[in-house]
């Protein structure tokens, strides 16, 4: 590296608020070994950890290297149509997830993940997560297309995790157990999460049963207030330690620990004897804030710890599977992690530039919330809602004066396609978990209940709109069917047709909507 570009890199580390150590350690860490096309060696979050004493014992990412020498599998799909699997690797050695080789693999098909492949080298793979104390299983598998992304301009896929999927390891090596320190990060789709139980990634029990406070710690999101919960309505980074989400010292309510929606979102835990940490931030920009750090929760159970040693994703220590969320990557360690050690690893992952993958049709972005307004001359006060009295979906009137149900039950979450991640799913605002499907042609709004049929149903492809305004949705399995509003209710409908629905009077103008700002 040359003296200018070894000058520029100081002040940038130091702009992310990295200490004079942290600093020198990075940088000794990038100036070793040269560079490579995709980030410098010694500079990704487990080479740091390593650095700073505490290295990873299990890196999981399905996006990108965590190590600059791997040169592995990230990930392993299967397609439905023959049940073969295919490992997803590296571009090349520290590099982007070779998104090409899922794309060819699973064309023309469905996928799922089976395996998120450990990169430290000790096997700590997670795979399906078998039944447990909650809920019986095997869990389901996230679909592999539902979670695009981007990461240094790079195409790739996160997990997307539904009600009711979940990984898991129960046999395990050099995770933390009893109080044994250790740390983890994570980053996860800050716009994406419920308040069911729970959505978590870290140290579990290795019976899949609730064996009692302290026998677990994980970074858990969401916005559940069963056990603890923050300032504001959520979600909030809080630590599972089984029996309780903490969100600090006190067994419920801390005010330090605030509401963060980011659309990528660092979050960590870390916990020795009698201390621990909550640590989050963008995962786009920025530095970490520190939630909590001090003393264990006062509650019998928590001081020691009891921790067993197995990792979740997705779920919780007793294989609680209501929860909703995405992963993208993250790590747990053997030691305590300094805050320099950190600050290092969130200026790594501010660098790459997780963001949102495009679909190039001026389309709305997987994250953002909208309201979608009807063009037809008779309805273009009307948007498209979901109906509190059944699970129909209409249109009707919203304006600055309905009431603040009418405006929620009006404004969706946009997601990646449940069974097409180059097309779009709709989430609702004000119902979690939830989403618009066609059911006999018709809209609903229903709870995601995993399966394929439900998935394919709930996918709309965007295309320029049929009378040449805003967008059209075309159905993911019925590709002659477009979403369409007739007589005021919302359907799956073709340009003639045998159903009502199906009437090509106004057909181009009743398919065509036009993407507006969320009304709540």
């Amino acid at each position: 590296m040359s003296a200018p570009a070894t000058s520029r890199l100081l002040h940038h580390l130091r702009k992310w608020g990295l200490s004079a150590g942290a600093t020198a350690t990075l940088l000794a860490g990038v100036l070793v070994g040269g560079t490579q096309s995709s980030q410098a060696a010694g500079s990704l979050p487990c080479d740091l950890y390593a650095n700073g004493g505490t290295p990873c014992v299990a890196a999981h990412s399905t996006t990108r290297a965590l190590y600059s020498s791997y040169n592995g599998p990230l990930y392993q799909v299967r397609r439905a149509s023959d049940s073969a699997t295919r490992d997803v690797g590296v571009l090349s050695a520290g590099g982007y997830a070779n998104a090409a080789t899922q794309d060819s693999f699973c064309s023309g098909t469905t996928c799922v993940i089976t395996v998120v492949y450990d990169q430290s080298g000790r096997g700590n793979n997670l795979t399906q997560a078998p039944g447990g104390g909650a809920a019986g299983g095997p869990d389901n598998l996230a679909n592999a297309t539902a979670a695009p992304t981007t990461v240094a301009g790079h195409k790739a896929y996160g997990v997307y995790v539904a009600a009711g999927t979940g990984y898991r390891n129960d046999h395990t090596s050099g995770i933390a157990t009893g109080d044994n320190p250790e740390g983890m990060y994570a980053i996860f789709d800050g716009t994406h999460y419920n308040g069911g139980c729970c959505f978590d990634y870290g140290n579990a029990e290795t019976s899949n049963n609730d064996t009692g406070n302290g026998h677990m710690e994980a970074i858990y999101f969401g916005n559940i207030k069963v056990w603890g919960y923050g300032a504001g309505n959520g979600p909030w980074v809080m630590a599972d330690l089984e029996n309780g989400l903490f969100s600090g010292v006190n067994q419920h309510y801390n005010a330090n620990d605030p509401t963060v929606n980011y659309r990528y979102l660092t979050a960590m835990v870390k916990g020795g004897a009698n201390q621990w940490a909550i640590r989050g931030g963008n995962a786009q920009s920025g530095g970490l804030s520190t939630f909590y750090s001090g003393v264990r929760p006062n509650v019998s159970g928590y001081n020691p710890m009891h921790k067993e040693g197995a990792i979740i994703l997705g779920i919780g220590g007793d294989n609680s599977k209501g929860s909703a969320g995405t992963f993208y990557e993250g790590v747990m360690t053997s030691g305590y992690p300094s805050d320099a050690t950190e600050n290092a690893v969130q200026a790594d992952i501010a660098s790459v530039g997780y963001a949102n993958s495009s679909s190039g049709t001026g389309a709305p972005a997987p994250g953002s919330r909208i309201s979608l307004k009807a063009t037809t001359s008779c309805c273009t006060t009307d948007y498209v809602r979901h109906d509190d009295a059944d699970a129909n979906v209409v249109i009707s009137p919203i304006s600055s004066s309905s009431s603040a149900t009418d405006k929620a039950d009006a404004t969706w979450t946009v997601r990646a396609g449940l069974a097409n991640g180059s097309c779009l799913s709709f989430e609702s605002a004000n119902n979690t978990g939830q989403y618009l499907r066609h059911s006999n042609f018709q809209l609903r709004l229903n709870a995601n209940d995993g399966t394929s049929l439900f998935a394919q149903d709930a996918t709309f492809c965007p295309q320029p709109g049929n009378n040449g305004q805003g967008l059209s949705f075309q159905s993911a399995n019925y590709t002659d069917k477009y979403l369409r509003h007739y007589n005021y209710t919302v359907y799956v409908a073709g340009d003639g047709g045998s159903n009502a629905w199906d009437s090509a009077t106004s057909w181009a103008d009743d398919t065509s909507w036009l993407v507006a700002g969320p009304w709540s």
